[in-house]
C-alpha cells in the first residue's frame, strides 16, 4: 500500500506540476526542479519498497522523503492552504492540520526498515 501511495503521489508531481510549484518554500528558488525532483523520488521510494530485496532501503529513503519534504507542507501551512483549489487543499486549517499526518507515515516506512 505505501509502495503505490507513494509511486501514485510521485505520478501527481508531474500530471499537477504547477500545484505543487505553489507549494515549494520560496527560499529554495527552482519549484518545478525541486517538484520534479521529489516526484521522481517518490516514485523511486515506491518502486524500492515494492520488491523484498531492496525493501529496507526503500524504507529508508521513504523516510528521508518524508523529512525532505515536509518545510514544502509548511509552506502550504503557512500559505493558508492552496487558493483557488478545492477542500481540502484551499482550506488553512485543514493545511495545518496535516503537518502531523507525516509522523504515522514516517512509523508505517519505518516498519519496513526491519
Amino acid at each position: 500500500m505505501l509502495a503505490a501511495f507513494l509511486v501514485a503521489a510521485g505520478i501527481l508531481h508531474f500530471v499537477a506540476t504547477s500545484t505543487y510549484e505553489r507549494i515549494v518554500p520560496r527560499v529554495l528558488g527552482h519549484p518545478r526542479l525541486l517538484v520534479q525532483v521529489s516526484g521522481a523520488a517518490e516514485i523511486l521510494c515506491g518502486a524500492l519498497l515494492a520488491p523484498p530485496r531492496t525493501r529496507r532501503l526503500g524504507a529508508w529513503l521513504t523516510i528521508a522523503l518524508f523529512v525532505a519534504v515536509f518545510p514544502a507542507n509548511v509552506q502550504m501551512a503557512l500559505d493558508g492552504g492552496l487558493r483557488g483549489a478545492g477542500f481540502p487543499a484551499n482550506s488553512a486549517i485543514a493545511s495545518w492540520l496535516r503537518l502531523p499526518l507525516q509522523i504515522p507515515l514516517i512509523v508505517w516506512a519505518h516498519r519496513f526498515t526491519r
